[in-house]
């Protein structure tokens, strides 16, 4: 079955870095756009950023200058660097991907489980 697994969480102290990665796997025919959201306790879920497989990129308005996603088709994987981190960037970070499989079953937003990032001195 077709799965999301992001890594890379963890605890880390405001001003730092973390690199976030997530790993399309399964029966995929294709990966479109992925992206990563993040929602903290009481708060909406929100964009952090997304990449077409083109390369193409957008960023949320908290996150612009600090985050960088990037992807790398070949390995269906995503990655979001985070630098100069804040406590307001604890959340649980979620990939999401527009992708299509063997049996042409197309998803738009397919969700992975999630990774706390908690940022705290």
């Amino acid at each position: 079955q077709v799965q999301l697994v992001e890594s890379g969480g963890g605890l880390v102290q405001p001003g730092g870095s973390l690199r976030l990665s997530c790993a399309a796997s399964g029966p995929i025919f294709n990966v479109n756009t992925m992206a990563w959201y993040r929602q903290a306790p009481g708060k909406e879920r929100e964009l952090v950023a997304g990449v077409t497989r083109a390369g193409n990129t957008n960023y949320g308005d908290n996150v612009k200058g600090r985050f960088t996603i990037s992807r790398d088709n070949s390995k269906k994987t995503v990655y979001l660097q985070m630098n100069t981190l804040k406590p307001d960037d604890t959340a649980v970070y979620y990939c999401n991907a527009d992708l299509v499989t063997y049996t042409s079953i197309v998803y738009r937003g397919y969700w992975g489980q999630g990774t706390q990032v908690t940022v705290s001195s």
